[in-house]
């Protein structure tokens, strides 16, 4: 019952979403702001949910995969390009693992919070794996990288718009590198070279993040004890 409702609300929110076409209707936005007020009003276990809806999770690895494909077609691009892509990848990882936990310190979190809130730029999968080898909840990264996400895919491209910025290469690293896989969908929708950038980054900054995130952690703490 909760696969079908899930499939039924996310595909009337991508309708909403062509209609209206504003940053903030965003499907998984909807999605959110649905499923979840009903799953707390029938209480109704997340365990359950959880369940019935583990064939989508399960397309979750496969979906990034895929991404693959727009990367090999903009492949003569990244070879040019590869310093710029490297340095972009890397400054946008320390950055987001700095400010995170650098916030959430300063504001009193505990040490297993912020490590729970320090991979929030990354893919689900990689950020609960960060998070559990660092000393964090991985439910709490989870949750932490969804957030960092929806503000991505809602924020990024008002915000590039206001900015003045169209270079697909800026548009799709920035996507990639702070929103992960939603801020990649997105990046997808409006451009096909912006997806091919945001999905290299999110490769790039997957992996950056799980080596440096075990040495970085440690340094933000002393910094702020």
């Amino acid at each position: 019952m909760w696969l079908a409702t899930t499939l039924i609300v996310f595909y009337l929110a991508r309708y909403i979403s062509k209609y209206i076409q504003h940053p903030i209707v965003n499907p998984l936005l909807i999605c959110l702001l649905v499923i979840i007020p009903l799953l707390v009003w029938l209480n109704v276990p997340y365990e359950t949910y959880f369940e019935q809806n583990k064939w989508l999770n399960a397309l979750l690895e496969p979906a990034v995969v895929a991404l693959a494909f727009p990367l090999y077609e903009q492949l003569s691009q990244i070879r040019q390009k590869w310093k710029v892509i490297f340095t972009a990848c890397l400054a946008g990882s320390v950055l987001s693992m700095l400010t995170g936990a650098g916030i959430a310190l300063s504001l009193g979190a505990d040490p297993q919070l912020t490590a729970s809130i320090l991979p929030k730029s990354v893919t689900t999968p990689i950020a609960m794996a960060i998070s559990e080898q660092i000393g964090g909840v991985p439910a709490i990264a989870a949750i932490m990288v969804i957030i960092a996400g929806l503000f991505g895919a809602v924020l990024g491209y008002p915000l590039f718009r206001l900015v003045g910025i169209e270079a697909p290469i800026a548009k799709g690293l920035t996507m990639g590198t702070v929103s992960h896989a939603l801020g990649t969908a997105k990046a997808a929708e409006e451009n096909y070279q912006d997806g091919a950038f945001s999905s290299l980054a999110l490769v790039i900054c997957g992996v950056m993040t799980s080596i440096l995130a075990p040495a970085i952690f440690p340094l933000i703490l002393k910094l702020f004890s």
